[in-house]
């Protein structure tokens, strides 16, 4: 757009060109508009030298191959080698339970890492931060407070486990498992007790990526054996054995008790994903299990900690995945969808007993976040979790847990398919060998789906606003996937 607006004398003219310009910013908002300053004698190439960057991208037959070029000499992805030269999928905008690449629209069935529980670009929760932008996107909050802050620490003690009551707010799930961990720490440390100081948890377990949260991941498959020597010892019972919606096992905590009666004098917590370990291996466990957990850490004098990171808000069918236990633990993560997928945020949430025994005797939690309270996202979190409260997330889950079955039903026919596990939105199929991801990527985006497996798991994880139809589209992807002749491609050999 070549901007003539200064030029003209008519100023009814220059509105017009002012207002296009904004319609047409805010209409495309998906693409790059260039306002191009008046020249009077336009020159192409002195245009390109003043916009250099963005005109090689205009200047490209095919842009993308240019982003992907850029992309692998520039930025270094999760999980991945910076030398790594795959493909990646240049995606442009959102829009309610799609991706796009390249304009072509793909059907979400990851929820962005399990966090865009009402889809993309809400239209409550995009009014909410432009609000909260115009009057106040940061403040720090070392001895400030806020309206946003105080609103949602209202609102979450209303519909956490009852009995928790204070809530430290962080900026990641896995900096609120950090803070968990001082927490319980810290605990022991008012009490006299600072020989209490090690962590107790099992195996197939993920809390997150920081040193402290990488402790209590599996010990095998998390990333432990990269680090030796750098993180704190911790103390590992078995995966849970007890399988959700199948008879309950006493026996299945024999070795949690074995463990507690030789460790508790210098344990000080222990760490759990309630109901359901996701990224160390999405495996449900039965709630019988979290409840005789719960009575073993008070007879043995242990803090519990649930990490309800990628449980909470609906996730399992429960509003909190550890209501299927009716259980409270001493304290509770939470992240992910708490602001919709909007914002990076989270919260480690403690009861009464917990805070008042960190602050006896002039303890302070030694923990302060630079973006803690960060009333933007305090305000986006709020407007999130109103959203679902007003929603029909209950019968919206029910639904795509029925629609998962069904459609992963016809899996099992597979003999390389071990097994397939269900639980509210979440669905999991469970291949014999690992998964080629790259190859894996391709077949679903080809297929207009956008799933993301690891390990030897395919699984969907989708918003709750998902369609049945749309369920019906990744489930029957995931069964092409394993039926294809590409098969054997799609999977290390």
């Amino acid at each position: 757009i070549n901007n003539i607006k200064d030029t003209c004398e008519n100023t009814e003219e220059k509105l017009i060109q002012e207002s296009n310009f904004s319609y047409l910013k805010e209409k495309y908002n998906y693409l790059k508009i260039i306002e191009v300053p008046y020249l009077s004698e336009p020159d192409a190439d002195k245009i390109a030298d003043i916009f250099a960057e963005d005109f090689d991208f205009i200047r490209s037959e095919k842009p993308e191959e240019l982003f992907e070029e850029y992309d692998n000499k520039s930025l270094w992805h999760p999980y991945t080698s910076a030398l790594d030269s795959s493909s990646k999928c240049f995606i442009d905008r959102t829009s309610g339970n799609y991706i796009y690449n390249k304009n072509k629209p793909l059907l979400d069935g990851m929820s962005s890492w399990w966090c865009a529980v009402h889809g993309y670009n809400n239209e409550k929760i995009k009014k909410a931060a432009v609000r909260q932008l115009n009057k106040m996107p940061h403040v720090m909050f070392g001895g400030i407070t806020h309206s946003p802050a105080l609103k949602l620490a209202d609102v979450l003690l209303k519909i956490l486990p009852k009995g928790l009551s204070r809530i430290f707010y962080a900026d990641s799930g896995s900096v609120s498992v950090e803070v968990a961990l001082k927490m319980a720490v810290q605990y022991w440390q008012g009490k006299k007790r600072p020989e209490k100081n090690r962590i107790m948890t099992v195996r197939g377990g993920y809390h997150g990526d920081t040193f402290g949260a990488m402790a209590v991941c599996d010990p095998e498959n998390g990333m432990h054996h990269m680090f030796t020597g750098l993180m704190p010892s911790h103390i590992f019972a078995e995966k849970p054995g007890a399988e959700f919606g199948r008879p309950f096992k006493e026996s299945s905590l024999d070795n949690i008790k074995l463990l507690l009666e030789q460790n508790h004098e210098k344990t000080a917590a222990f760490i759990i994903e309630p109901i359901v370990q996701g990224a160390g291996g999405m495996w449900f466990y039965h709630p019988e299990y979290l409840k005789q957990l719960r009575k073993l850490c008070d007879e043995y004098q242990v803090l519990l900690i649930c990490d309800e990171i990628a449980t909470g808000f609906g996730r399992t069918g429960k509003l909190f995945a550890c209501e299927w236990a009716e259980i409270t633990p001493d304290i509770l993560c939470i992240g992910k969808a708490v602001t919709g997928g909007t914002l990076s945020f989270a919260a480690a949430c403690a009861t009464r007993k917990v805070a008042e025994g960190i602050s006896e005797n002039g303890g302070v939690l030694m923990h302060g976040p630079t973006f803690m309270g960060n009333p933007l996202a305090c305000t986006i979190a709020l407007e999130s979790i109103e959203i679902l409260l007003n929603s029909q997330w209950e019968r919206n889950v029910l639904e795509i847990e029925n629609s998962l079955r069904k459609g992963l039903e016809p899996c099992r026919e597979f003999s390389s398919v071990k097994d397939i596990r269900v639980l509210g939105a979440i669905g999991v199929v469970e291949i014999d060998e690992d998964i080629d991801q790259n190859a894996c990527r391709d077949f679903f985006v080809e297929n207009g789906v956008w799933i993301r497996p690891f390990r030897n798991l395919v699984y969907v994880m989708p918003p709750y606003t998902i369609k049945p139809e749309e369920t019906d589209r990744l489930t029957s992807a995931i069964y092409k996937l394993i039926k294809s002749s590409s098969y054997k491609k799609a999977f290390k050999a």
